[in-house]
């Protein structure tokens, strides 16, 4: 979305100051992830507990950062305790390490029973007990695959889990119009500049290496996340 010449018009944003090309490079996928998965699939408000799967990857480090500057408790789910440490350092305020915990039952201990929204990029391994951890009337945002494509979600199980809902939802249809494109950008552009979200830039690629910048990129995507992270 950055400005290229060789991007349609209608899909150029306009960076502010604060925010220099590489910046928004190393940010606007995942930071406008983020937003439009906090903001518009759900409105997370202040004072919620939300569960966020895969906390100390590239997306739910961001949304720790960016949920607990808005005073959100996020409880994450990690694999080791060195990614627990890491999830913690960026704003998760409870992390459960899978591999020790029971993380359904942690939740619950931890939300007690009024947890509105959960956040999964895991899929297969986890959506279906994802949908044990939600009050009723909750929300199961499934965004990803890591563990593989989910199963499919049976319609009377979300009455019976206490009229659930579940919805699928992508970056790409977030962006589609060019209001839209607008509001998510200027939204993580303005939490970049309140300092709320502090992306990192961690690799830098000459051009001639734009296959191995391409394989990166996607590596850091929901779908293709470890789904052990």
């Amino acid at each position: 979305y950055a400005t290229h010449r060789n991007v349609p018009a209608a899909r150029l944003v306009t960076l502010p100051a604060h925010v220099s090309d590489e910046l928004a490079a190393a940010s606007m996928l995942k930071g406008m992830t983020v937003e439009f998965l906090t903001h518009r699939c759900f409105h997370v408000e202040p004072g919620m507990t939300v569960l966020w799967h895969a906390a100390a990857g590239g997306v739910g480090l961001l949304a720790c950062q960016w949920l607990s500057a808005r005073g959100v408790t996020v409880i994450g789910t990690v694999s080791t305790e060195e990614k627990a440490a890491l999830a913690r350092a960026n704003g998760c305020a409870h992390t459960i390490v899978t591999s020790k915990e029971d993380f359904v039952a942690r939740v619950k201990e931890l939300a007690a029973g009024k947890l509105p929204v959960v956040y999964d990029s895991v899929g297969k391994d986890t959506v279906p007990r994802s949908l044990d951890c939600l009050a009723p009337r909750g929300l199961l945002v499934s965004f990803g695959n890591a563990s593989g494509k989910p199963d499919p979600i049976d319609l009377l199980t979300l009455g019976q889990k206490g009229s659930l809902y579940a919805t699928r939802p992508s970056l790409p249809s977030y962006v589609a119009s060019r209001e839209d494109l607008e509001t998510s950008a200027r939204t993580l552009f303005d939490a970049i500049g309140r300092g709320w979200v502090r992306p990192e830039v961690r690799h830098r690629y000459p051009l001639e290496d734009a296959r191995e910048a391409h394989r990166a990129l996607e590596a850091v995507l929901p779908s293709q996340a470890d789904p052990r992270t």
